[in-house]
């Protein structure tokens, strides 16, 4: 019986690199001059993986990066039209683009929905036409709300809009003001993410000056976007999303869900039958190489039972929907006995909470979920080696088995500090 697969699509092109960006991407003349060798190398990878394409039914595809708008709708349609010539896509497939609003036309818009673009994620980031030069955006305010029009006269019925928070010099009126009027804009899903000062951007040289909003700051101005939007009728559905009800990202959502996903594109990663792999992350090198017939993966990982249920644990915990223990127990069949002990906790003190057989953290717990999710890893690494003790001294492979997949995890701040 086929199973339903996602399909993601790395389009590693832009205009210009934001300030905050280091996923990694080509901006500029360099990356367009680059873009019609890339995409022959994208069709072609397209058309060898047909015959494993069509043992699935391919029911979500993203396009994202970079910036799929500025490599233009035509050759996002052509890639589509590929994708579909495999005779998997689904007609309900959930299908969307990532767009600017300076690189994206309303013709554009119409072309991609005649094809059968179904979903547009919109980089917005911020309300404040200052803070969007301070972050290298290219477009204004007014530039965002007209292609949120656009795409409904295109006939887009399913927009999303992303967002951020924790900007340089952003106030909390700021940021209450972005999602005062992003909402205004009728949406049916809003992300909103938190700035992420990694080395090597230009933002970068902002860390740990009085610029950047404290963590205090970050903090009230997450919980305030949680209660907001949830006045405006957006649900939230994980860390980071809200959406009208029946808008959640069905591709993400096979993200958190660990679901199986096959993609395309140069540092592009997949996970299918338990192997996790990716591409090489040269977008030239990338097509050279599927031109030339040799080898694109960089690397691969074969994700064994207890590393699936690890990942249950960390992606779970993400959503509002949770995790069970039933669920857990069915990836990898061990005690969840120290796992509850650490969620209970996290009840106690207001950072979770149980609904039925479900455990989920509550907005103050995502705020630190990094530390919670920590210590639910180490409850279960110390529930495994509770069972390695007990094991009779003949169960000698397993013992050693056991010693494949104990790595260590990050430090994490002390659990009883939250």
């Amino acid at each position: 019986m086929k199973k339903n697969i996602g399909i993601y699509i790395h389009i590693p092109f832009c205009a210009r690199k934001c300030a905050y960006c280091d996923f990694y991407s080509m901006q500029g003349s360099r990356g367009a001059a680059l873009m019609p060798q890339y995409h022959k190398a994208l069709l072609r990878h397209i058309a060898e993986s047909a015959p494993q394409l069509r043992g699935y039914y391919i029911d979500t595809v993203y396009f994202g990066g970079g910036t799929p708008s500025f490599y233009g709708a035509e050759r996002l349609i052509e890639i589509f039209e590929a994708l579909k010539s495999t005779g998997s896509v689904l007609l309900e497939c959930e299908t969307t683009a990532e767009v600017n609003p300076d690189s994206v036309t309303k013709a554009d818009l119409t072309k991609m929905h005649r094809a059968g673009f179904n979903r547009l994620s919109i980089g917005v980031q911020s309300a404040n036409d200052e803070m969007l030069k301070r972050i290298g955006r290219l477009h204004n305010f007014s530039q965002a709300e007209e292609t949120v029009v656009n795409a409904r006269l295109a006939g887009f019925k399913n927009v999303s809009i992303d967002l951020m928070y924790g900007l340089p010099s952003q106030s909390r009126d700021d940021w209450a003001d972005t999602i005062t009027r992003a909402a205004a804009l009728k949406p049916d899903h809003i992300s909103c993410y938190g700035l992420k000062l990694a080395e090597g951007t230009e933002l970068y040289t902002f860390k740990d000056t009085p610029f950047i909003p404290d963590d205090d700051t970050q903090a009230d101005m997450y919980l305030y976007a949680v209660e907001a939007l949830s006045r405006f009728g957006y649900r939230q559905y994980e860390i980071s999303n809200f959406a009208k009800r029946g808008f959640e990202s069905r591709h993400n959502l096979k993200y958190w869900r660990g679901e199986e996903y096959i993609s395309f594109g140069a540092a592009a990663h997949s996970y299918v039958g338990g192997l996790r792999y990716n591409y090489i992350a040269d977008a030239s090198e990338y097509a050279r190489r599927i031109m030339s017939g040799d080898p694109v993966v960089d690397q691969t990982e074969e994700i064994s039972s207890r590393e699936q249920a690890s990942e249950y644990l960390m992606l779970g915990l993400r959503t509002v929907h949770g995790i069970s223990e039933e669920e857990y127990r069915s990836i990898y069949p061990s005690s969840f006995e120290l796992i509850e002990e650490k969620l209970e906790f996290c009840a106690k003190h207001g950072f979770a909470v149980k609904n039925e057989d479900r455990w989920s953290l509550t907005p103050r717990g995502f705020l630190v979920s990094n530390v919670i999710i920590g210590e639910i890893l180490e409850a279960q690494t110390q529930q495994r080696a509770t069972f390695a003790r007990k094991l009779r001294p003949d169960q000698e492979e397993t013992q050693i088995s056991m010693s494949m997949f104990d790595k260590k995890q990050e430090e994490i701040p002390l659990f009883q500090g939250i």
